[in-house]
């Protein structure tokens, strides 16, 4: 991934590499986190037989394999990603291609419906990457973003209790800090309609999930937590031993963590 506007690499790379073990992990979790959530929001805008659709920043297969079997194999759908190692080389029933939505063309289209979940908050090229997908829209055919924000809600645990609670919350703002150094806008999640609408799209609506606590939700922070590990201790923002201990709370059910509210919003590229 590139991390600044003019295209140069970040010095450190992707601090969410998807080549890392825990990426896995991490897109299992995400999945049962949010997935009923896109699920529901696609059902809504009519996803149906014979549709185009475009999956951004895919990272793992379950809203392609999703959208694939809704669309039928009168529809098309596209998964892209900068790292597809996580996708289905071969036999899905959706195409995988390799594409860096900031910085690449869009893929030929059109497309009836766009989409994308937790991509573009890492993406400094934002105004490109959005371009390109409203530009690879039909007319009436939709957009759907879903961003994180988490200077929203900046907390792992809201209930700062105790002094696991509060080493969670400041391993949480060590995560932050990482995250902003390397382009992410952490308050991002909030400006999707503004965006939307100023990209002259119409119907724009938006609302925001939160999960407060769940299975899925401590699987997500433990896999984080251990892909990020080695950048927290470099940077000083904690040690070897507070993150093990952090770990032995999450595992032992100590803790009620939370991810940042998930934003939705979507709009209609009007008919021409």
């Amino acid at each position: 991934m590139t991390d600044y506007e003019d295209g140069r690499q970040h010095p450190e790379g992707y601090l969410l590499d998807n080549r890392q073990a825990e990426a896995g992990e991490r897109f299992t979790a995400l999945a049962e986190l949010f997935d009923p959530v896109t699920f529901r929001r696609l059902r809504a805008l009519g996803v149906a037989d014979g549709w185009s659709c475009w999956e951004v920043g895919a990272g793992g297969p379950s809203v392609p394999a999703w959208l694939a079997e809704r669309v039928g194999a009168k529809g098309r759908v596209l998964a892209t990603d900068l790292d597809t190692s996580w996708m289905p080389q071969a036999g899905a029933p959706y195409e995988v291609v390799r594409h860096d939505v900031g910085s690449d063309e869009a893929p030929e289209g059109p497309f009836d419906l766009v989409h994308a979940r937790l991509v573009l908050v890492h993406v400094p090229q934002r105004e490109a990457a959005l371009r390109a997908m409203v530009g690879a829209l039909r007319p009436g055919g939709w957009l759907l973003l879903e961003d994180a924000d988490p200077a929203l809600q900046p907390l792992a645990c809201p209930d700062e209790y105790g002094p696991e609670q509060q080493l969670a919350n400041r391993i949480r703002r060590g995560f932050r800090t990482l995250l902003a150094e390397r382009g992410a806008q952490l308050s991002f999640g909030r400006t999707l309609p503004r965006l939307l609408r100023t990209a002259g799209l119409a119907e724009v609506e938006a609302e925001a999930y939160f999960p407060i606590t769940s299975p899925a939700g401590s699987a997500l922070e433990a896999a984080t937590v251990r892909q990020i590990r080695g950048r927290l201790i470099e940077a000083g923002l904690a040690t070897a031993e507070e993150i093990e201990r952090h770990l032995t709370n999450i595992a032992a059910g100590h803790l009620d963590t939370t991810t940042a509210p998930l934003i939705s919003a979507w709009g209609r590229k009007p008919s021409e």
